[in-house]
């Protein structure tokens, strides 16, 4: 297949660009060229994709049977390159996420489940629900994926790099609550694995995919799999416990994952894609610890502590 990947030199996007080359793919990337290719031959087209005429100047030349549609935040980054691809792709996978869901009492999150019309990633419902409608009126061949959080080699998203943090540096974990919530993560090569499976299923068209690990972990078990992916005992982790209603943080994150029990199901992802994830959670995160977190220096970098410092001198 010749696919377009929209950005394709960051994080999911290099990982999901070298999955689909692997597989004997032609791939060509549409970002705005700040970055080299991940693989060395894939062609580039350099624009902005969140102006719809270019976009339009750029692409209404080009033919491609698939498009990932990746980076994607509001429907108007979208809704051009369906009106330009409309009647003549073979299949339109988007990058969703398992955030549209409204909190419940009920878990796992399951496809049909209820959405957030105020979740912050708003504009994807919107683009999903225009998807939708292109598949009622014209047959617009997409499919959507899901994911929970995200993390692996080249995370730009402080997720476990913010364990490693302060577990390379010996410091204490502040952790809302009483550490027991219950969240989610997927692999981001497993993530990639599924979005390549789409292709070539129809049973994938006009479907969402919840994509992540089947398993489940609680903050103070993610914590414990962090120190144990960098090499210390977890037995040893100080884990400090607060309650984030004491504190004003303003607009900073003082912790990296949602208060809340987080995780959905995949079942319908491994059944119709023929796609199961390969890594455990242990190991994935050995992979960050080693071929990223490390591999980049950070362990030596400078962190700003400001926050867990504000926290840390309350609770004693």
């Amino acid at each position: 297949m010749k696919i377009l990947v929209m950005g394709g030199t960051r994080f999911m996007g290099v990982a999901l660009t070298k999955k689909l080359v692997d597989r004997g793919h032609e791939v060509v990337l549409f970002n705005r060229g700040n970055k080299p290719a991940p693989v060395e031959g894939v062609r580039v087209i350099k624009g902005d994709r969140t102006d719809a005429q270019q976009l339009k100047d750029k692409l209404s030349g080009e033919q491609f049977d698939a498009i990932f549609d990746n980076n994607a935040r509001e429907l108007t980054d979208t809704q051009p390159l369906v009106e330009i691809f409309r009647d003549r792709i073979q299949h339109f996978v988007y990058m969703s996420s398992a955030g549209v869901y409204l909190e419940s009492d009920v878990l796992p999150y399951i496809e049909g489940d209820a959405i957030d019309p105020k979740s912050r990633h708003k504009g994807k419902l919107h683009t999903e629900a225009y998807l939708a409608e292109a598949y009622a009126n014209y047959a617009f061949p997409y499919t959507s994926i899901r994911p929970t959080y995200i993390y692996g080699p080249q995370n730009y998203n402080d997720l476990e790099a913010w364990f490693f943090d302060r577990i390379v540096r010996d410091r204490p974990i502040p952790i809302p609550g009483n550490g027991k919530f219950i969240t989610q993560l997927g692999h981001v090569e497993d993530l990639v694995a599924a979005m390549a499976a789409v292709l070539g299923k129809p049973q994938a068209v006009n479907q969402i995919y919840n994509v992540s690990d089947t398993r489940f972990v609680t903050f103070d078990g993610l914590a414990k799999l962090c120190a144990t992916a960098a090499g210390k005992s977890a037995s040893d982790l100080e884990i400090v416990r607060y309650n984030p209603k004491e504190f004003d943080f303003g607009k900073q994150k003082a912790f990296p994952f949602r208060l809340q029990h987080f995780f959905t199901s995949v079942d319908k992802a491994m059944q119709d894609l023929n796609w199961k994830p390969k890594f455990d959670l242990l190991a994935g995160l050995e992979t960050s610890f080693q071929q990223d977190y490390l591999a980049s220096g950070r362990q030596q970098a400078y962190v700003d502590f400001a926050i867990d410092d504000t926290i840390l001198a309350k609770s004693k």
